[in-house]
């Protein structure tokens, strides 16, 4: 059950099979740990996390991936919550552009946010044995097995990735009705598809030369609806969106795209004098019109 902040104390470290009151700073939100012990197929001599701090946030070395709950607030709560994927090339995550500043926008909306801390760096060698996706996976299974404690609609529970986040969001999205570890436990025989996905910018979906998109992502009837934002002068080519865009289309998936002239990339949601600074107006629009933004009592999505 769901343990409100209060003035000094306040929050509540949810682990993978239990719940256990701390003392935290009054604005520390909850955390989960993805994993009950060590996470599989760790390819790396585990170091202390690094935390750089520049122009935004950037955290690297992750070995033990969390999740971090920023709930919506009570008046606003629409019982929807997405799990956050920031990006960062799959070496850093980029915490605060792409991560706590998108779960305070989505509390705003009435939505909870709810960050994931996926292993970083780590290189794409088979999609059936990569760490980011397997801490997805799990990530997308547990929050719905603790719909309950976190009071969330387990049928309301979407992904949101940033570039190498909006990949990992792609992966997590066409790669559902496999896991990419062995079972550990009875989370693992809870659900792993994120019911709706949006993907900001997302890289690396299409071949390099063909710009068809890869066979990693297979896209079905059965797939999430998805919401697409991207620039079109972005480095990291909007066909990654396009493509996935048009497969999702032929399959007869409901999705929204949105090319921007200018935008570039990594733009997140600050502002810039470019219009994809209101790409999270659209994005709204979108949810609200998925039925995702109204009281979770007198709506529940199917999805």
């Amino acid at each position: 059950m769901r343990t409100l902040l209060c003035a000094f104390l306040a929050s509540v470290v949810l682990t993978c099979g239990c719940v256990t009151s701390v003392l935290l700073a009054a604005d520390a939100p909850p955390t989960i740990n993805v994993w009950p012990g060590p996470a599989p197929d760790q390819t790396r001599a585990e170091k202390p996390e690094k935390f750089d701090q520049s122009k935004i946030i950037k955290i690297g070395d992750v070995f033990k991936p969390t999740l971090t709950v920023y709930h919506a607030p009570k008046e606003k709560d629409s019982g929807t919550s997405i799990v956050i994927c920031p990006g960062g090339g799959y070496s850093i995550l980029a915490w605060d552009l792409e991560g706590t500043e998108v779960a305070q926008w989505l509390n705003s909306i009435g939505v909870t946010g709810i960050i994931l801390k996926y292993r970083v760096p780590e290189h794409l060698k088979q999609i059936e044995h990569f760490p980011p996706l397997e801490d997805a996976q799990r990530a997308m299974s547990l929050v719905r097995s603790k719909a309950r404690e976190l009071e969330i609609d387990p049928n309301r529970i979407g992904m949101l990735g940033f570039s190498a986040g909006g990949n990992l969001t792609a992966l997590a999205c066409t790669n559902f009705d496999h896991r990419s570890y062995e079972s550990i436990d009875a989370v693992d025989q809870v659900s792993c598809k994120p019911n709706f996905g949006v993907l900001v910018y997302p890289a690396w979906l299409v071949d390099d030369k063909t710009f068809e998109l890869k066979p990693e992502f297979p896209v079905t009837a059965q797939t999430p609806h998805m919401f697409f934002v991207h620039a079109s002068d972005d480095k990291i080519t909007p066909a990654s969106s396009a493509a996935l865009y048009l497969a999702l289309k032929h399959a007869g998936v409901p999705a929204e795209l949105h090319i921007y002239a200018k935008g570039g990339h990594g733009f997140g949601l600050r502002p810039t004098a470019n219009p994809c600074s209101h790409w999270p107006e659209r994005c709204e629009a979108w949810l609200r019109a998925e039925g995702l933004l109204s009281p979770a009592d007198s709506h529940a999505s199917t999805r």
